[in-house]
């Protein structure tokens, strides 16, 4: 499937676009990044989208982006689908049983096509998944968005595994992925990562004599002109939390939150109530403590008024890596933060100036009940969440950085 939009103006090079998620609409978190990134891109150069169909793709969506790139194509195939064989062979393999089963021969064939036909300047891959696919262009230079190091997540992992052979299949599986990013994330000209941990881990893990010398920081961000204080009337006792259940993150969240948070707050705070947003299809709801203090929204085609309408916005993630564009979004919405030290990890935030970080349960709970009585400490965190976003998190910023690194890696590569 191929749309194209004609380019009034000169642009200066050719980028090459290949993205795991298709980058509209803006429904969750990776696609927000890919988009943005996509955007800045588009703004100063002539860019090709290859993306992988993780969903059925709507004719207007392909529009919207086509207005952005002069071409959009679509590999119909969910990057994560795998088949019985590969998946077999994958278990067997030094590489990760993930990589090996979910390979796409339709993505390496149109990457090599698009980049014969149409001659890229610059090749940037989204991701390990399209990572290698970003390099059946050679010659050209090449940029993986590392996103975050999957390697790390698996490290943690296996070690709140308990039992022998779950910790060993844990350990084999950290093993695998970390030496498949170091083999893999070597081969580009330059990597980017969404905060300063990511870029030491990644310096830490690379090999001094690789091609990569090169990792800067492209940090997630906030559409400030999209997302403004104002756009709903907070709700008194309300809270939310946004994203999908049937994402383990998200879900251990709300195991956690509902189990072991929620009751304290509504023990002095009865009429709390906590809206969860995002999609449950085929998400086992009976692993959740759920009781009719818990709104569960379905997906939303906007979620910033379920946003903008609660007091308080929590994040209580344990697991997981990059940085959470839902915390940025709320800050920029006006609506106060209280998250555990993991879902805020990445982000240059103060505790007790931009938001509050709690890792108890009865520290979390008291922080929400804190905001949801004192309009004052709303208003402080309010104030300086949104002059933070402003200042540092900024899409339109971080977009002119990308812009400058590609340009670089281009001059440098001759």
């Amino acid at each position: 499937m191929v749309a194209r939009a004609c380019v009034p103006y000169k642009l200066s090079m050719r980028v090459l676009f290949l993205s795991t998620w298709f980058p509209y609409p803006l429904s969750q978190g990776s696609k927000i990044r890919a988009y943005y990134l996509l955007r800045a891109l588009a703004g100063q150069h002539d860019v090709c989208l290859i993306s992988f169909a993780d969903t059925q793709i709507q004719p207007e969506w392909t529009a919207h982006l086509s207005h952005l790139c002069s071409r959009v194509e679509i590999v119909e195939r969910n990057p994560f689908s795998a088949g019985a064989a590969r998946s077999f062979a994958g278990k067997l393999s030094l590489r990760p049983s993930t990589v090996v089963s979910t390979h796409s021969p339709e993505m390496a064939d149109r990457a090599r096509r698009v980049a014969a036909e149409w001659r890229p300047d610059c090749v940037v891959g989204l991701t390990f998944v399209t990572a290698p696919y970003a390099l059946q262009t050679p010659g050209v230079p090449a940029i993986v968005d590392v996103d975050n190091l999957l390697s790390r997540m698996l490290y943690e992992s296996y070690r709140n595994q308990h039992g022998g052979l779950r910790r060993l299949r844990a350990w084999l599986a950290w093993w695998k992925f970390r030496r498949y990013e170091r083999e893999l994330f070597q081969q580009f000209d330059a990597g980017i990562v969404v905060s300063q941990r990511d870029q030491r881990e990644l310096g830490q893990l690379l090999p001094v004599a690789g091609r990569c010398r090169r990792i800067e920081v492209i940090a997630n961000g906030v559409d400030l002109e999209r997302n403004i204080a104002g756009l709903a009337a907070p709700v008194p006792g309300r809270m939310v939390f946004s994203g999908a259940l049937s994402y383990h993150a998200n879900y251990d969240a709300m195991q956690y939150f509902i189990g072991e948070v929620l009751p304290r707050i509504q023990a002095v705070e009865p009429a709390a109530r906590l809206y969860i947003t995002g999609r449950t299809d085929q998400v086992d709801l009976h692993g959740l403590a759920m009781t009719d203090r818990v709104v569960l929204t379905g997906y939303l085609d906007d979620v910033r008024p379920a946003v903008a309408s609660a007091q308080v916005s929590v994040a209580p993630l344990r697991i997981g890596a990059g940085t959470r564009l839902k915390i940025l979004e709320a800050m920029a919405l006006g609506t106060p933060v209280v998250s555990t030290a993991k879902a805020a990890e990445g982000l240059e935030v103060d505790n007790g100036r931009h938001l509050f970080i709690e890792d108890t349960p009865e520290g979390f709970s008291r922080a929400v009940v804190a905001l949801l009585r004192n309009s004052e400490q709303r208003e402080s965190l309010i104030r300086q969440a949104r002059q933070l976003v402003e200042d540092k998190y900024d899409w339109r910023a971080i977009g002119t950085r990308l812009c400058t690194l590609v340009d670089e890696v281009c001059q440098a590569h001759g």
